[in-house]
């Protein structure tokens, strides 16, 4: 089991660790990494951390979590830090003055606030490149640097690079289940409705989700527990859980033969062990990809209209310019395509729930490995190609509002990770929590 959150709260409780020392090395980690965060909050964490520490000792800890540090992208509001976005041109506004809903609510539970992480500008990309505040990466050794995944990017990396157990994402396309594919890690894009939204910035109101990076499933739900409010939840029993697999996303060529095979080989083991595994096209999911790859993203009109006065000012010059290429784009969208994507998603959703009839949806998370940084830093076409199609996958979950845990099902021959993601229609974020719980040891067994 990777040391997670979980196991680092019993060493607290054992007396094998303190949230101080903790924390200490955690700095450490986070100071030699300077693309992953964009701002520590040094003097708050201690101060955290302290208070953790006397209330570990004294036995009264606040929740399971006590002491455990985490980290926030960079759209969440914390009390006397300036939320960039990712953006060069927010980098001079006002300090918040108050907490974001979620980081007032894991404070109030004793967690340990880090800082701000690393994003795509604006939280608009799915591959986490940032040419004002750095691109976060993991150590490749002699290999090429791999993109991050975005725009969750800094959340990931400061995940997965062990500078602390969990760090809060948002969703909007694919903006934690993407970095946590690429990073072999937990990502969870709860339902719209689950957490709240107040302090969060925003990309597509109508898109945007709030979820974890995490190295397990039992740590999402931990935190889901605390920020929803959620009952503790065993996992569902594997005999009689009904999965469904679309065969037609798995046969399509731009799926690699690694993430195939590996998403197979787990739903060989799952099966085994008594799950129900459908295996055929699902007709709400089919229609949800073609008619964004016909009418485009309804997020793109929602993002254009969020930033046109940016686009329409002098700072325009100061965006990363394949952000602001893609949104312009949107710039003459119609009403009515927007209207008819919107109205297709409330009728896809209805459809899907119908045809999945209490199964979870199963599909690839990303249909390949992390791609190489370099490449997409010099050919923007290279870079729009590429990010379309790592988006690809994760996209029609986001217009359905389906909550997805992406988790690791193994490596390529070049030892990237490759990612499944399970998926509910929305609403139904405790069960498939408890059914990623149970499938979670059998999907990582490899």
């Amino acid at each position: 089991m990777v040391f997670d959150a979980l196991a680092l709260a019993q060493a607290f409780a054992q007396g094998q660790a303190d949230p101080v020392g903790t924390l200490e090395a955690a700095l450490l980690r986070a100071f030699a990494a300077p693309e992953v965060f964009i701002e520590t909050t040094v003097e708050r964490a201690r101060r955290e951390a302290r208070a953790a520490h006397e209330r570990l000792i004294a036995g009264q800890p606040l929740s399971v979590l006590d002491g455990v540090p985490i980290a926030w992208k960079d759209l969440f509001d914390m009390r006397g830090t300036r939320t960039t976005a990712g953006a060069q041109v927010r980098r001079q506004g006002e300090p918040a003055l108050r907490d974001a809903a979620l980081v007032n609510t894991l404070t109030r539970a004793g967690l340990v606030n880090l800082g701000k992480t690393n994003l795509s500008e604006l939280a608009y990309s799915g591959l986490g490149l940032n040419p004002h505040f750095g691109t976060p990466s993991l150590p490749c050794g002699d290999q090429p640097t791999r993109a991050p995944g975005g725009s969750s990017s800094g959340s990931a990396i400061a995940v997965a690079t062990g500078i602390v157990p969990l760090a809060m994402g948002t969703d909007t396309a694919g903006s934690i289940r993407i970095p946590a594919a690429f990073n072999g890690l937990i990502g969870y894009r709860a339902s719209r409705q689950r957490y709240a939204m107040q302090g969060v910035f925003p990309l597509a109101r109508s898109l945007d989700a709030l979820g974890p990076l995490a190295h397990s499933v039992r740590d999402v739900l931990a935190l889901d527990q605390l920020l929803s409010g959620a009952q503790t939840s065993p996992p569902l029993p594997l005999p009689g859980l009904r999965l469904r697999v679309d065969t037609a996303v798995l046969r399509d060529p731009r799926v690699e033969p690694a993430v195939r095979n590996n998403l197979m080989a787990a739903l060989e083991r799952l099966r085994t062990a008594g799950v129900l595994v459908e295996q055929r096209p699902v007709a709400a999911l089919q229609a949800c990809l073609a008619l964004i790859e016909k009418h485009g993203w309804l997020g793109s009109a929602e993002a254009f209209t969020l930033h046109q006065h940016l686009l329409d000012g002098p700072e325009a010059e100061r965006l990363d310019p394949r952000v602001r290429k893609r949104l312009e784009a949107a710039r003459h969208v119609p009403a009515s395509t927007q209207l008819m994507l919107s109205q297709a998603a409330e009728d896809l959703r209805e459809q899907l729930r119908d045809e999945l009839n209490g199964a979870l949806l199963v599909t690839p998370t990303v249909g390949h490995v992390a791609p190489p940084l370099g490449p997409l830093l010099e050919d923007d076409e290279l870079f729009a190609r590429t990010n379309l199609a790592t988006l690809r996958l994760t996209m029609p979950g986001s217009l359905l509002d389906m909550p997805g845990v992406a988790m690791p099902s193994g490596k390529d021959n070049q030892g990237l990770h490759t990612s499944l993601l399970l998926a509910a229609p929305s609403g139904q974020d405790t069960d498939l929590l408890r059914a990623a719980l149970a499938i979670e040891p059998l999907v990582r067994n490899h």
